[in-house]
């Protein structure tokens, strides 16, 4: 079965600087795949690339078979390859309902002549209440997006995320400036998801890193060093010695 997810000798360029160099990387569908690496190896870059926010200079991406490459985000997010965190930015003062709403609107193309109006329309807040529903926050529908905890605005992203109809997450940091029981939360959310879900996460929580991951990519200097089963990478002697802290046997 080819990957949902593949990428061939993916660059990109500021001048001299190379900061993602010939990446080739295989996701399967169904599974959840990492890509970690050391400050500055071009992980974020990555994801630009793959999200369609930043054009590459070289390579290809292919999703579902299709050559997505010279797509835009939109473009992307429509074929189900969404970005979390980068999709959009939360609306604070809308509720956290119809944070999830517009994106359905935006999905399904609805054409309203005022903003808000996503929110009165009953067949988009049954398909967010539902997103809502999948991350834990069905009891905070009512409530401002900006007065959750950072930890909810996290599954409220994830949440948006979904509502687009994403068959693949792009997940930058999810767990980034979390406490440790919005992070367990966070954990078993993304371990739910992936029943139903493809995610490429980037992250630098180690310990969730290797509880989650059916496979993980190291990066390092832009390009990948390593590919596999976390037990295969973890032992990898260039991988501890590049960035795991320890040196090579």
């Amino acid at each position: 079965m080819s990957p949902l997810l593949r990428v061939r000798h993916l660059r990109k360029s500021y001048g001299a600087l190379r900061v993602t160099d010939d990446v080739c990387l295989d996701v399967a569908a169904g599974e959840i795949h990492a890509i970690i690496g050391p400050n500055g190896a071009g992980k974020t870059t990555l994801i630009h690339q793959l999200s369609g926010r930043l054009r590459s200079d070289g390579g290809t991406v292919l999703f579902a078979g299709e050559d997505v490459t010279r797509l835009p985000m939109v473009g992307r997010v429509r074929r189900g390859l969404a970005r979390s965190f980068q999709i959009t930015s939360l609306l604070d003062g809308f509720t956290v309902l119809e944070n999830a709403a517009l994106a359905v609107q935006a999905r399904a193309g609805s054409s309203f002549r005022f903003f808000g109006a996503a929110g009165r329309e009953a067949a988009l807040n049954q398909e967010a209440a539902a997103a809502l529903a999948r991350v834990g926050l069905a009891d905070r529908a009512a409530r401002r997006a900006g007065s959750l905890s950072h930890g909810e605005k996290r599954q409220l992203e994830i949440a948006v995320a979904l509502a687009t109809g994403a068959r693949l997450l792009l997940l930058d940091e999810p767990l980034a400036g979390t406490g440790a029981e919005e992070s367990a939360a966070l954990v078993r959310l993304l371990r739910d998801l992936r029943a139903t879900h493809t995610i490429v996460l980037i992250e630098h929580d180690m310990e969730a890193v290797f509880a989650l991951a059916d496979r993980i990519s190291v990066l390092v200097d832009g390009r990948v060093v390593a590919s596999g089963a976390p037990a295969a990478v973890r032992a990898d002697p260039l991988v501890r010695a590049a960035y795991l802290g320890e040196e090579a046997a």
